[in-house]
């Protein structure tokens, strides 16, 4: 049996980080770990190619000679993943999909051959075994959330890891707050389900062995849900680091409440890790009341997070407006919120209603939806109807878009983050990031508007900040990247 696991294309977004990973010789962030662990599941005697169109071709040669097509997606894949199974079914070829994506809309592919929705541990079992009794059903659906210490180590050998920036890992699913507008308790449930320290150490031998030496994402729904798990899983991965000698960097997605706890912090420093994500949100307590999520409010925001800095982890965040609380204010409040906070790398978007969301779910009660979600909140559009008046609030938006990352305030922010930030793991310096240097040199202090301000980064690193000095860099090639998805393509640059 010959299967084609393909990864959709995603479009230019924040999180693509496609202009900046040009200065690492990269052609994508992370492959995508699903299907590589899918394919683990697979038959020993199935012959399996992967293809993740982020960083090769599809042809329909690739399609033809498979004997079924298996797609995993996110929401921001969707377009992608409609032109590949049109092709496929021009081609007579079947398509079996899964991920996010398909688990909260299926109905919208009606194209699609079999449908193996939720947690893949529990269902794609289910499929495997009808396909081998020739007795396929269409849809392979479970409220049952497995057991994933039974899941098994991803087949890194299917994709180039060269060609990657980060490899990604999963310690545990689940959160404990249940967030309006996130789907993760749907996805994944409340109760955070972990891996065992020993498995986690196994899937990084696994990449080692592959020849990876590089950064890991730990792409957990909140690596800390459970926290007193997370911090035997930190305490074995600092003894893995010394054992073998290695410099590798994490950074992972965590909750606003590590700020609260001194050893969580202390464990995060000597396991390696850099960098977290946090959804910060709003500085608006009545939005954060309204969304659920408690877990940010009766604090100082911006303290929290500079306590952060000041542990060695520098902090990227997700901001949002268009919350029901949010008036005519929320728009220069935002601003000031995210400059303060020394939040770099600051993804605000536009509140989206995500299908099976209490938030969905509210507005569907409500009439208030307007059409799907793109799974983008940067692009500029919004789903449901908004308390706030729907021209306002994407005038709004851009104004803070134009502002944040304009040179100035972009290199405030920078420079906010340098004075509280505490470097203590560094990442080993490879030849690509000595390659990206030069060229932001180059492209950036040569020919880019405004190079005074990169030039200004540059000699505040050097003098400065000189251990810092890599991360300030990498914040200028972001930069390039921001303005590219931001400004440049969505012509709101003229406030900057």
């Amino acid at each position: 049996m010959k299967i084609l696991l393909i990864y959709p294309e995603y479009p230019d977004t924040f999180w693509s980080f496609k202009y900046a990973l040009n200065f690492v010789s990269k052609k994508a962030m992370m492959p995508p770990l699903g299907l590589l662990t899918i394919a683990s599941m697979l038959p020993e005697d199935f012959e399996t190619r992967l293809i993740d169109m982020n960083v090769s071709k599809l042809t329909e040669k690739d399609i033809l000679r498979a004997d079924f097509v298996f797609i995993s997606a996110m929401i921001t894949q969707k377009d992608s993943a409609k032109k590949i199974i049109e092709t496929c079914k021009k081609l007579g070829k079947k398509t079996v999909v899964g991920g996010p994506l398909f688990t909260g809309m299926h109905h919208e592919f009606p194209g699609v051959d079999y449908f193996v929705l939720d947690e893949g541990e529990t269902t794609f079992p289910l499929f495997l075994k009808d396909l081998k009794e020739n007795n396929l059903q269409r849809v392979y659906t479970s409220n049952e959330k497995p057991d994933i210490t039974k899941a098994p180590v991803p087949k890194w050998e299917l994709v180039d890891l060269k060609k990657y920036n980060k490899m990604p890992l999963q310690y545990s699913r689940g959160c404990p707050f249940d967030c309006e507008f996130c789907d993760v308790v749907r996805l994944n449930g409340k109760n955070p389900r972990t891996k065992t320290p020993l498995q986690v150490i196994k899937e990084l031998n696994a990449l080692v062995r592959s020849g990876w030496s590089g950064s890991v994402f730990i792409v957990d729904d909140n690596f800390i849900g459970n926290k007193a798990g997370a911090k035997k899983l930190l305490k074995a991965i600092a003894r893995w680091r010394k054992m073998i000698k290695s410099r590798a960097i994490f950074m992972t997605e965590v909750s606003l409440n590590i700020a609260d706890d001194d050893e969580l912090l202390l464990l995060m420093k000597n396991a390696g890790f850099n960098s977290v994500f946090i959804g910060l949100e709003t500085p608006s307590e009545e939005s954060l009341a309204e969304c659920g999520k408690f877990q940010n409010t009766d604090r100082n925001l911006v303290e929290s997070v500079k306590k952060l800095y000041r542990h060695g982890l520098e902090v990227t965040a997700g901001f949002i407006v268009g919350f029901d609380s949010d008036d005519d204010t929320i728009f220069k409040r935002q601003i000031e919120f995210i400059q303060k906070s020394g939040v770099v790398v600051a993804m605000i978007g536009l509140l989206q209603a995500l299908p099976g969301t209490r938030l969905y779910e509210r507005l569907k009660l409500e009439n208030r939806l307007i059409t799907s979600s793109s799974g983008n909140n940067t692009d500029f559009s919004i789903n449901f109807l908004s308390k706030i008046n729907p021209d306002k609030l994407i005038e709004g938006y851009k104004s803070i878009i134009s502002n944040i990352y304009s040179y100035k305030y972009y290199y405030e922010r920078v420079h906010t983050f340098l004075k509280e930030y505490k470097q203590f793991n560094s990442e080993k310096v490879e030849l690509n990031t000595i390659m990206a240097f030069l060229k932001s040199i180059f492209i950036l202090g040569i020919f880019e508007k405004d190079r005074k301000y990169y030039w200004k980064m540059f000699f505040t690193g050097v003098f400065k900040y000189p251990k810092s000095f890599p991360k300030i860099m990498a914040m200028a090639i972001y930069y390039f990247h921001f303005r590219k998805i931001f400004l440049d393509i969505d012509k709101c640059s003229e406030s900057a």
